[in-house]
């Protein structure tokens, strides 16, 4: 079903650049939008990770560098069904992680230094099997490409000036309001995805580690010290904060059409009804536990 999505994703958007291409330039602007949203397809499935993972200084991590957190990684894919993705860590004190790859078959986990400093092992787990269970949704794949025609449409329309039949189909009015709404119809887009994303994530996540209170408490730590901790990486790259796990930029975005995350406070309200129906886990708890002083999560 993930690759249904995104097949109709591209497609709605492929749409959606064309018309732009055909208000802005008639019928060869529409066919120069074809071109490039045909390309963009192309670029966007085969190099969304590498893409995203260099726009963050990503570096891949090695068994035998961090022992602990790549078997920490190996063990929850084998809970999520899951071949083993790659390892990455980005050297920012923001704690954050997010997923990326077209398939569980060509993904990546990236978790931030902040992260694996500030965390106990149950809480980091719970954030990694959150970034699995977007693999295993095909999330990854999806949001990628939303973002990436986001950000060309946003493109697109800012040229709209500079098309020749643009004014005469437009006016000058109505090319100015292309500058503002077509950008705006992507982001609210890629943004409704995201918030319905992150529930599902946050619940197929409690059920690979085990126990969703670790989630939680970990969606709690994330939230306090992101809000005071810059990732200049991610705010030279607000296109990609829709990945993370928990908002990297400082918008204070809230729980609405206009976020990119849902609320914080109700994805741990969730989690923790969540556990009161859950039975108690059956994965053996590793290291200290939410609430305590995180241990060292690199074995």
């Amino acid at each position: 079903m993930g690759y249904v999505k995104t097949a109709m994703l591209m497609a709605a958007m492929t749409a959606l650049f064309m018309g732009i291409g055909w208000l802005l330039g008639g019928g060869g602007g529409m066919a120069v939008a074809l071109a490039v949203a045909a390309a963009m397809n192309a670029f966007a499935w085969w190099n969304s990770d590498r893409m995203v993972l260099r726009m963050h200084n990503a570096r891949p991590v090695a068994r035998d560098e961090a022992t602990g957190l790549v078997e920490m990684v190996e063990r929850l894919a084998r809970n999520a069904g899951l071949p083993m993705p790659a390892v990455y860590v980005i050297d920012t004190p923001q704690p954050n992680a997010f997923a990326t790859g077209r398939n569980p078959a060509n993904a990546a986990v990236a978790v931030t230094t902040g992260l694996l400093a500030s965390l106990g092992r149950e809480e980091l787990a719970g954030v990694i099997a959150h970034e699995l269970a977007h693999i295993r949704n095909h999330d990854t794949a999806i949001m990628t490409v939303t973002a990436t025609f986001a950000g060309a449409i946003s493109m697109l329309a800012n040229f709209a000036l500079f098309f020749g039949g643009s004014r005469e189909r437009l006016g000058l009015a109505g090319t100015i309001a292309m500058m503002v709404l077509a950008p705006l119809a992507a982001a609210l887009v890629q943004m409704a995805i995201s918030r319905t994303r992150e529930y599902a994530a946050d619940r197929a996540g409690a059920e690979i580690c085990g126990d969703p209170m670790w989630l939680a408490s970990a969606l709690a730590r994330i939230e306090q010290m992101a809000a005071r901790i810059d990732n200049t990486a991610a705010e030279r790259h607000p296109g990609t904060a829709h990945l993370f796990i928990i908002n990297p930029l400082h918008a204070h975005a809230r729980d609405s059409l206009f976020a990119t995350h849902p609320a914080t406070a109700n994805r741990i309200a969730a989690l923790r009804q969540m556990a009161g129906r859950a039975a108690p886990s059956s994965i053996p708890r590793t290291g200290r536990g939410p609430g305590r002083r995180p241990g060292n999560p690199w074995g």
